[in-house]
């Protein structure tokens, strides 16, 4: 059978767990792509490192041109993450003519118009089913499944890290900081969080599924988010008195006024499906006009979920999907029509406040006051 030479940029979580299903699911990949991937070069920074991949040394580089300007590779899969190097390589890549694979949010979110017109000027696909939810396949849902419809909303649970931290505050009455902690030592967190638990992993993932869904080009600085850094116990116990349970969401909203974009610790009330996500799995609620509720769920994050959605990706490319759907969709056009960014000032929503007040006469008066005169009705 006809070989296709893959470039692998990045042997980490996911660049293993690529190499691990090309390997073990060979066969399989060959009869529905119609070729046979054979990785022919895995870009890594240190090659001392040892690696659970089963990539050949001789195949294992740090020179990102090796991958790039060889000619047999025809597609190259990066699963590098971050900006800096990754967006010059995927731009140099559509430019000597590969098809790139990417699970990289980030760049998206920041460089998606940027990448999909390298993309439409020499010709090249770019997929990134990858890119949000791990193994959940929402991109493709939104891009092609749901396509004639008007997505209405999407509530979304997208970090795995912030799932599984606030299932231990809900369910064990864990303290932030405790939760955190179990998280990395299980593999579930990094040992610098930030990105996850301040809601920009978040934003970024809801970047790119506003694109999918409104047409949206917005970046990561326009979307207000607020992470769980700053939940106490006694936010989830109150929640869980109302009937709430506290999830990091991921909100998108279209209506007459425009769309609002937003992350932030959201009461989900309790027995409904999002309430039910648990530990580091993720679900994503979409509503549209024509199809109505419908919700996805799987694990978002970890070495073989993400494999998954990336080796499919590839053999979309292989096959040649990717190509057409990529044409249909034009994605991050350079103008188009998209929805009003509504500003977070006219987002109208129900809030929950916490105060600690002195136990005296007269203070909750004074605090519904303050409110009244804001506009501000207590519930």
């Amino acid at each position: 059978m006809e070989q296709v030479g893959v470039g692998l940029l990045g042997l980490g979580t996911v660049g293993t767990g690529v190499a691990r299903l090309l390997e073990a699911a060979s066969d399989r990949i060959a009869r529905r792509a119609g070729k046979r991937p054979e990785v022919r070069w895995a870009l890594v920074r240190d090659p001392s490192r040892r690696r659970e991949a089963p990539v050949p040394a001789g195949r294992i580089v740090t020179d990102w041109r090796r991958v790039v300007f060889d000619p047999e590779v025809s597609v190259i899969i990066e699963t590098m993450g971050g900006i800096d190097p990754a967006l010059e390589i995927v731009l140099e890549a559509l430019a000597a003519g590969k098809d790139v694979v990417t699970a990289n949010k980030a760049l998206l979110a920041e460089h998606g118009r940027e990448v999909f017109a390298q993309a439409r000027r020499y010709g090249r696909a770019v997929a990134f089913e990858a890119s949000v939810g791990g193994g959940i396949p929402i991109v493709q849902a939104l891009g092609v499944s749901l396509a004639a419809n008007q997505v209405q909303s999407l509530a979304a649970i997208l970090n795995g890290t912030c799932n599984f931290i606030l299932t231990g505050m809900t369910r064990e009455g864990l303290t932030y900081e405790t939760a955190l902690r179990r998280a990395q030592e299980l593999g579930y967190a990094e040992a610098d969080p930030t990105l996850d638990v301040d809601g920009t992993d978040t934003a970024h993932k809801l970047a790119v599924l506003a694109q999918l869904a409104f047409g949206a080009g917005v970046t990561t600085a326009q979307i207000p988010r607020q992470g769980i850094d700053r939940l106490e116990p006694a936010d989830i116990r109150f929640a869980a008195e109302l009937g709430y349970t506290v999830k990091l969401l991921a909100l998108a909203r279209l209506s007459a006024a425009g769309l609002e974009l937003r992350v932030a610790p959201t009461l989900v009330r309790q027995g409904t499906p999002l309430a039910d996500v648990q530990g580091p799995y993720n679900a994503i609620r979409v509503v549209g006009d024509a199809v109505g509720d419908t919700l996805f769920y799987g694990r978002g994050a970890g070495m073989m979920p993400t494999a998954s959605a990336v080796v499919g990706d590839l053999i979309d490319v292989v096959v040649g999907r990717a190509a057409l759907t990529a044409q249909a969709q034009d994605l991050w056009p350079a103008e188009a029509p998209a929805p009003r960014l509504l500003p977070p000032e006219q987002a109208r929503s129900r809030y929950y406040l916490r105060f600690m007040i002195a136990d005296r006469p007269g203070v909750l008066g004074a605090i519904a006051q303050v409110l009244g005169a804001h506009h501000i009705s207590i519930a």
